[in-house]
């Protein structure tokens, strides 16, 4: 799988458990740590353990691999890490605390509406 398609399953996967405000930047040109970040928030400790369940589940059934997931426990703040894609599923008010699209505004945004229902 490549890098885009895992970008895809990520975003679908996250979809599915309701994730919100789900943003995908394109850091290939800024950075070595990926080829892309996808950030997104929930209203919930649940909810953050479901989203990031989920894509971990569908990560590894497409034949990917999910080298380190962090903060499960807590569910304030979930770093998955995909290899080329990172995952970064905030509960709402860690997001807004954190504000990683400041960070990385010089990456460009990556348009995801076509893979959200």
């Amino acid at each position: 799988m490549n890098s885009k398609e895992l970008l895809e399953t990520v975003v679908k996967a996250a979809d599915s458990k309701r994730a919100e405000d789900t943003v995908a930047l394109d850091v290939q040109k800024i950075s070595i740590l990926a080829d892309y970040f996808v950030i997104t928030q929930a209203t919930s400790d649940r909810q953050v353990k479901a989203i990031a369940e989920a894509i971990d589940e569908e990560v590894s059934a497409q034949g990917g691999t999910v080298r380190d997931i962090e903060g499960k426990n807590e569910a304030n703040w979930v770093l998955l890490d995909l290899g080329d894609v990172i995952v970064h599923v905030f509960k709402e008010e860690t997001r807004k605390f954190y504000n990683l699209e400041k960070f990385w505004a010089d990456a460009d945004r990556v348009d995801i509406s076509a893979w959200l229902k």
